[in-house]
């Protein structure tokens, strides 16, 4: 989608830190970070939301998730993935996209 960032990180037509990608994710260091790691983990192509994700993209993005973590050493000490699903929840860009939280003690309920 062209009007989309996070296409548009995804195809490198957009700037920004790349942790990891392979055919199916993308992950990104994201600007507003909460914690020592924040990175955001999209599926290339777009998606709106897990609402609207199948299973094959959500099982893609959430082993992406999970390796930043072990590439980043929080494999062991923990660390949180979370989405958003719809404005009401906080997604602000309507693209499916997990959050890897980690680095800091994070509280819980989150907000």
């Amino acid at each position: 989608m062209a009007d989309c960032i996070f296409c548009r990180i995804a195809a490198h037509e957009a700037p920004a830190t790349i942790r990891y990608e392979d055919g199916d994710a993308v992950a990104f260091d994201d600007l507003g970070r909460r914690a020592p790691l924040h990175v955001l983990v999209i599926p290339r192509r777009h998606v709106a939301s897990l609402a609207e994700a199948d299973a094959a993209t959500i099982g893609a993005v959430g082993a992406a998730a999970a390796r930043v973590a072990r590439d980043a050493g929080y494999a062991e000490r923990g660390y949180r993935v979370v989405t958003n699903v719809g404005p009401e929840a906080g997604q602000s860009v309507p693209h499916l996209h997990f959050h890897v939280l980690a680095g800091r003690q994070l509280g819980w309920p989150p907000g």
